[in-house]
Formats: structure tokens, C-alpha cells, sequence
């Protein structure tokens, strides 16, 4: 046994991330081809086209489910199922997959808007003889009226004479770079084999900014600024200051009005204690009574300062002195 054969021995047979998802896209591709080319050959008059729109897979663990794309889905689906499950019986041998194939329709709502489907009634009308400037401005007119925000049509190829050349043909908005291509740019290109040669068709239509994804993205582009009305300030609106307004004139109580009491009484409704030790007059003033009836405390604010603790003698209530006289010492007067 070769070094060769025991290395691929040891090794475990679970293929690479990396040929996996190369594999997926392979298969793809060729499963798309195939579709295309197989209801391709159902057109039995000219100008008729059925509208493939592309092909969805869904890959399960006991299924692989494929979902065609197109405008006329009666067609693909046959007298009673039998196109559809002639197509399964197909891919099947075709691809020699070791799961079930279940294949399915689904109904392209927009034709306009799928530059596949486009794509190929273009094709159809120049197999039938149409001009070239006709057909691809039927179709820009058709393309643009069901709100499309913009489309390019570049027919290239021996159009008229030996000499090759191409033709395009553009209406309304169209981006041609950064991250909103990816989103918003529907592309597709096919090929038409006439007597004089290969004809190509290049269709790439803008879809329409749609918050419910029906029509197109949800995401609106980056370059498109929504400014927003201005809140007026809490002062300026005048539904919020009437409201304020209310509240004050119902005050505390809610929707009754605010009992005319002293403030005793509002102090025992509010649950504040009333404390009986202490007794206002007149002038809003307490004094505190001791057992009941002693005699009322001085002010300590009227009584004098004595920073020597009582020993120093009273100040004198005479007022100021006289001229003449120094406060403290004798007096020299003037005669």
C-alpha cells in the first residue's frame, strides 16, 4: 500500500466547509440552466414566453425542495400535474440526488419589475421579427408605467449589417455602485440566436422603495434625509398649558374644588398630629406653656451678649454720649 492510499485512508471522509458551499452554488447554477432551457422548449408560437423567473432551493435532511419562479405558472404545471412531475422525474436523474425532489410554483405578481421575465419577452419579440427599437421601447414604456424607478436596456450583437454594435436604451433613475446595487438593482441577460448571428439583451431595472417588500426593498437608500416635523417647546403648546391650567384650577383634590378650612383642619385632613402643647395668637406666633398656665420664656435673642460669663458689668441704656465726652475716660470740655 503507496504512502498515497493510507494518507486518504486516515483522513475522515466529511467533505470541507469550503467545497461544500462551492458544491451548493455549482449545483445551483446548473439546476437554473436546466429549468431555464427545459420551458424554454414548451413555447409552441411565436412571441409566447411563459416567464422564468428563477429558481429557489431549500435544502432539508429528507427533502430538497425546489421552487420555480414564473409569470404563468399553468403552463409549468401541466394538464393535471403532469409537466411538474415530468420535471421532478428529470432533476432527479439529472442530478442523481440520494434525497426526495419535491418541485413547486410560485407566481411572479410584478413581471414588470423582474428583469428576468423582461429579459426574455424581449428575446421573444425579436424571434418574431420585431425591430430592435420597437421591442426594447415596448418594453422600457411597460417597465416604467408599473412603477419602476428606473431601467437600462443594452441590446449588442450584428443588429443591422455585418458591423456589430449595441444599442441602449435608458428612462428615470438608475445607481450603478455601492451597497444599494445589491438591494435595489434587478439584473439579468440573455442570449438570442438569429440568422445573422448572436444577439445580447442586458435588461437592469431599480425597484421601488417599499416598506412592505412587496414591490421592492424595505430599506430606503442611504443618500435619502427624512426631516422630521419640530415638537414645539412645553411653553409654546398651547393643548399642554390648557391642560396644565386645568390641573391648577382643580388643585389637589382632583376634579372638586379645594375646601375653604383653616389650616387646622386641613392639617387633620392631610393626617398631620396636632400637638396641644402649643398655642397660636394672633400674630402667628407659638409660646410654649409649661404645665399649662407658667410664665413665658424671654427672647434669647433680646437677652445681652456676656462673653465674660456674667462677670463684666451691664452696658449703660443712656444712648450715646454727649459732645465732649469720650465713652470709657473723664471728660475735657471746652471752655
Amino acid at each position: 500500500m503507496s504512502d498515497d492510499e493510507r494518507l486518504r485512508k486516515s483522513q475522515p471522509d466529511e467533505i470541507s466547509k469550503k467545497r461544500k458551499f462551492v458544491g451548493k452554488g455549482v449545483f445551483y447554477a446548473e439546476l437554473n440552466d436546466f429549468l431555464r432551457t427545459e420551458l424554454e422548449q414548451e413555447c409552441t408560437e411565436a412571441g409566447y414566453s411563459i416567464g422564468y423567473a428563477g429558481v429557489i432551493v431549500r435544502n432539508t435532511v429528507t427533502k430538497l425542495e425546489v421552487i420555480i419562479k414564473a409569470t404563468k405558472t399553468k403552463h409549468v404545471v401541466g394538464e393535471k400535474g403532469r409537466r411538474i412531475r415530468e420535471l421532478t422525474r428529470l432533476v432527479e436523474k439529472r442530478f442523481r440526488t440520494k434525497q426526495d425532489v419535491a418541485l413547486f410554483v410560485e407566481r411572479v405578481h410584478h413581471r414588470a419589475l423582474c428583469a428576468l421575465a423582461q429579459a426574455e419577452a424581449v428575446k421573444f419579440k425579436l424571434m418574431d421579427g420585431l425591430a430592435v427599437r420597437r421591442a426594447c421601447h415596448r418594453a422600457l414604456r411597460f417597465i416604467i408605467e408599473n412603477e419602476a424607478k428606473g431601467c437600462e436596456i443594452i441590446v449588442s450583437g450584428k443588429l443591422r449589417g455585418q458591423r456589430a454594435k449595441a444599442m441602449k436604451f435608458k428612462q428615470g433613475y438608475m445607481i450603478t455602485s455601492g451597497e444599494a446595487t445589491n438591494h435595489y438593482i434587478d439584473e439579468a441577460v440573455k442570449h438570442v440566436k438569429l440568422r445573422q448571428g448572436v444577439l445580447g439583451i442586458k435588461v437592469k431595472i431599480q425597484l421601488p422603495y417599499d416598506p412592505e417588500g412587496l414591490m421592492g426593498p424595505t430599506k430606503n437608500l442611504p443618500d435619502i434625509v427624512e426631516i422630521k416635523e419640530k415638537k414645539p417647546a412645553a411653553w409654546e403648546d398651547k393643548a399642554q398649558l390648557e391642560t396644565g391650567y386645568a390641573q391648577m384650577e382643580q388643585g389637589v383634590y382632583g376634579d372638586q374644588a379645594m375646601p375653604e378650612a383653616g389650616m387646622d383642619e386641613q392639617y387633620q385632613d392631610a393626617g398631620y398630629p396636632e400637638d396641644p402643647a402649643v398655642q397660636y395668637d394672633m400674630g402667628g406666633q407659638p409660646q410654649e406653656t409649661l404645665g399649662g398656665g407658667g410664665a413665658p420664656q424671654p427672647d434669647p435673642m433680646q437677652q445681652q451678649y456676656d462673653p465674660m460669663g456674667g462677670q463684666a458689668a451691664p452696658m449703660q441704656q443712656g444712648g450715646m454720649p454727649e459732645f465732649g465726652q469720650t465713652p470709657g475716660g473723664p471728660s475735657y470740655g471746652y471752655q
